[in-house]
């Protein structure tokens, strides 16, 4: 069965591209122009992802996002974006959504970001024993995993640094995992967007150093140690020094 697209963004042509070119793709979508319309058909026939332009009239993408969390719903949230500022992408991301694309996108970055969205909430990560070296894969009966002063529930997708709770994106989560079961192991760039994104955006891409840097601010205490640390060149590592 096709997956189901609720894109909302108020630009006519843009939205009129983007129906055209995700159902050419093989999506069934559901086209709004403004955030009201959004949330009543979200309420009305939940979609499997999200597509929200930022800057809408009335209620805009952000506040649709909060609206879902609060009502506890999950979907993924995929927004769009011509705001470029780092302090505007932490305002998505604390409003709930789990990525972004900057306006203006290359339609094929939207669709391998809907699809890396779609995977991580479809569970197709197969657990297995990894290749030697490789970064080790969750399994089925590993709900509770720690390194380092942090605690995760996998499952309950909560996380602890000592007994304070951390409040994760979606994204922030799976990042965080990752470097928990390998904790100690450094890895690079290419894994780490093949595991979380599933696509490799290329060196230019600021996408991980971001994340990186959101996850810093909500794990770092005063007087402790730092746990993510940067090996200049290859990529990220967990450890508590």
């Amino acid at each position: 069965m096709s997956q189901t697209v609720l894109l909302a963004e108020d630009d006519r042509a843009i939205r009129h591209a983007l129906e055209r070119a995700l159902s050419l793709e093989g999506y069934q979508v559901t086209a709004v122009a403004d955030g009201v319309e959004a949330l009543a058909q979200a309420h009305r026939t939940p979609p499997d992802v999200l597509l929200l332009d930022v800057m809408m009239p009335g209620i805009d993408g952000l506040q649709v996002c909060r609206v879902l969390r609060a009502e506890g719903d999950r979907t993924p949230i995929l927004m769009l974006t011509a705001l470029v500022e780092t302090a505007d992408r932490i305002a998505g991301l604390d409003a709930g959504a789990d990525d972004y694309v900057v306006k203006p996108f290359d339609v094929e970055e939207v669709f391998a970001r809907l699809r890396a969205l779609l995977r991580r909430t479809g569970g197709d990560r197969a657990p297995g024993a990894s290749p030697a070296g490789a970064p080790r894969e969750p399994q089925g009966h590993d709900r509770q995993i720690e390194a380092a002063g942090l605690r995760m529930d996998v499952q309950a997708r909560r996380a602890w640094r000592d007994e304070t709770e951390l409040e994760l994106t979606r994204t922030e989560f799976e990042l965080l995992e990752l470097l928990v079961r390998n904790s100690g192991i450094v890895l690079d760039h290419s894994t780490i967007y093949d595991r979380i994104w599933g696509y490799d955006f290329g060196p230019g891409s600021k996408n991980l150093a971001v994340y990186v840097g959101y996850l810093r601010r909500k794990l770092d205490r005063p007087g402790a140690p730092q746990l993510i640390h940067t090996v200049r060149g290859v990529g990220y590592v967990l450890r508590e020094d």
